[in-house]
Parts: C-alpha cells; structure tokens; sequence
C-alpha cells in the first residue's frame, strides 16, 4: 500500500519508501506521540526520532540491527519518555537542540546547533533550530536528491498551524518567524512534512494559511 502517514497506536507502522532512505512511523504513548525511525538503504544504519514513549513498540520496530543514533526534537516530555530504555538498549548516541538539552533528562551526546549535519549511513540529515514552542526545538530536513525534501518537525508545525506556544504572543511571533523564515521560504511546496502528532502535510498545503495564522494569533 502507498504510504500515507496515518498511523494509531498499537498499530503497525507506515513505511515510507524512498530511493536512499526508509522511514518507518509510529504512534505511541497516551498523547498519540509520532515516532520516525530512518534507515539508509545502502548501509542499513538506523536513527530514531523521538523516543517518545512505548519503548517495547519502538525497541520491536527498531529490530536488531540496533541504531546509530536518537533525536530529541525537544524537550517536552512527552517525547522522551522512552528515551532512557531505549538508550540503554541499543548504545545509541543522543541528539537534542542544544538550547533544550538542559530540559531532557537524558544526557545530550550531540548539542545541535542550525544548520548542523546528521548523517544516517550514506543520507544526511540537516538540523533548523526553531523558537517559541520550546527555546531549543529542532527540526530535520532531509534533502531527497532523486525527489523532493522530507521534513521532521517535532512540535513546531502541523497541519492547520504552527505549534502551542501556550498563550505567549512573542513567542508565537518567534515561532511564526522562525517557521516561514527557515522553513517555507527555503523549501518548496512538495516537501513532505512529518510532525509530532497526528497526520502528515505538506508545505504547499499550509503555505496558503499563514498570513491566516498570523492574523489569528496561534
């Protein structure tokens, strides 16, 4: 079946095929958290994002090929609750913006600052540092060289609107800012965007929205 990015939890994951990369997703924990597992076809490395919660389901679909590595996309707890079982379990190392780290009870072996390089095998991985749901948010864009960019952005976009900034209207703005400015204004409309909760987007989709966003304050 075609991937469609529609998944519940206890139920099986939705694997989105690419030429280079594999991304397998997940819903998990009481918060229907989304957890994204990539794989590089030609080394078979893995990389988590968000071990967000149901360490079991997530230590299953990472198999025994283990992982290389684990991104925390921010320091909210309910996409770490996981983290620690499942670091104990594969070695992995663990990746966080850098301005969050000190919010993630596990400790960060990788500070990520915009514009740092992950690599998964043979893909690379680009972090954008993104204010106002949290101070230290990361999203990652992988950039397809035979398609269109694929993008991982945690809590920070969804579809309909940018993320909760709990009622503060400078950090919305922050938000907003950071989102158009390093996010729809360097990439173009195909990219596919995978949040943290629910289903998935794309940036041609929402672009249409946010002068509406703006104006709506959320």
């Amino acid at each position: 079946m075609p991937y469609s990015g529609t998944v519940q939890v206890g139920g099986p994951a939705d694997v989105h095929e690419l030429r280079d990369l594999m991304i397998s997703k997940v819903a998990v924990g009481p918060m229907d958290n989304n957890a994204y597992l990539l794989r590089c076809r030609a080394t078979g490395e893995q990389l988590l994002i968000d071990a967000a919660n149901d360490a079991g389901t997530l230590l299953e679909l990472i198999g025994d090929d283990g992982i290389a590595s684990v991104v925390t996309t921010h320091r909210h707890g309910d996409h770490w609750q996981a983290l620690a079982e499942v670091v104990d379990a594969t070695g992995a190392r663990t990746c966080a913006g850098r301005y969050d780290a000190e919010g993630i009870p596990v400790p960060t072996d990788v500070p990520l600052e915009d514009g740092d390089t992950l690599r998964v095998g043979e893909v690379e991985l680009t972090a954008r540092h993104l204010t106002g749901h949290t101070p230290g948010s990361i999203a990652l864009v992988y950039d397809d060289p035979s398609g269109h960019p694929h993008l991982f952005t945690g809590d920070c976009l969804f579809p309909g609107g940018v993320g909760n900034t709990f009622g503060n209207a400078d950090h919305f703005v922050q938000l907003i800012d950071d989102v158009e400015a390093k996010l729809f204004d360097r990439l173009p409309d195909e990219t596919w965007v995978y949040p943290g909760h629910g289903g998935d987007t794309t940036l041609g989709a929402e672009r249409p929205h946010l002068a509406e966003w703006r104006e709506r304050g959320w």
